[in-house]
């Protein structure tokens, strides 16, 4: 009689096992298919380069490598000498103007006032005369505010609240205008991009909180989901020498999903969390659940 039941006990005791082994299974396959989390994320950040408005050489440099910076904070100076002299040129050219036009108005008002006694054709040149004057003072007033407004360019300053890059400029170096010279990374900028396979937005909802793992760090952030992109490339399709379609006949019966890159904004941000662009973070939406 003890034979059978130790013999029943063990298969009931195998089959719970196996049971128990199957759902377990299930529920991994599940979670790795349809859960929406993804190991595929990164921080960002958006990075502005600073190239200057003027050309010249670089007279003093503010900031160092890596350095935090505040908007507005002057990161070089470009050497103002030339931009000076510009300066006081223009100003020169503008009060000669000015007296050119003080004395073109006080002619034709001259001539206004002694009526028929000027023949009407001096009387008209007189006037053309102080138009012509008062459109060389403006002209002249143009080069002054853009000589000020070089000289005051000359100055380079921060855009944004950030942190610079490796690279800061040298003193002597020569910087052209428009051409970037350094970047910063704007600190109020920083979310993630979380890369999830398109099986998985179903359960993503915009607003949905989110718990944010970065490699190598045991914080754990809090974020929210912000937006999803509108669009991604299509890499089986290419414009042909007519702009039509040309689309790839092959296909693969093995159809990977997509990955959608889904924005997500942090909530909360411990103040010794090392903030870097470009470092790796697990994702997991936590469904139904709102910050």
């Amino acid at each position: 009689m003890k034979k059978p039941l130790l013999t029943l006990g063990r298969v009931v005791l195998t089959l719970l096992v196996v049971t128990f082994a199957a759902v377990l299974v299930w529920q991994m396959v599940v979670y790795y298919m349809f859960a929406p989390w993804t190991r595929d994320g990164h921080i960002r950040a958006d990075v502005i380069q600073i190239a200057p408005d003027v050309s010249g050489l670089i007279q003093k440099v503010e900031v160092r490598d890596n350095q935090t910076v505040k908007r507005g904070d002057v990161l070089f100076t470009i050497d103002q000498d030339r931009f000076t002299l510009a300066l006081r040129q223009a100003k020169a050219t503008l009060g000669e103007r000015q007296e050119t036009l003080a004395q073109a108005s006080r002619e034709a008002q001259r001539n206004r006032k002694l009526g028929n006694l000027v023949a009407a054709e001096q009387l008209e040149e007189s006037q053309s005369r102080e138009a012509r004057a008062r459109s060389a003072v403006s002209e002249a007033q143009v080069a002054v505010d853009t000589a000020q407004l070089n000289l005051d360019r000359s100055v380079v300053r921060s855009p944004v609240d950030g942190y610079l890059n490796d690279r800061a400029p040298r003193n002597h170096e020569f910087v052209t205008a428009g051409r970037p010279v350094l970047s910063v990374v704007d600190s109020a900028s920083y979310h993630v991009d979380g890369y999830f396979e398109e099986t998985k937005l179903g359960g993503i909802q915009i607003g949905d909180a989110v718990d944010i793992r970065v490699m190598g760090d045991n914080t754990r952030l809090r974020g929210h989901v912000q937006s999803f992109a509108a669009g991604i490339e299509d890499r089986d399709r290419s414009s042909g020498a007519n702009l039509l379609p040309n689309v790839n006949p092959a296909f693969s019966w093995v159809r990977l999903a997509q990955r959608i890159p889904v924005r997500i904004a942090f909530d909360e941000v411990p103040a010794d969390f090392r903030m870097i662009a470009g470092r790796t973070a697990t994702v997991s939406i936590i469904e139904g659940q709102h910050p």
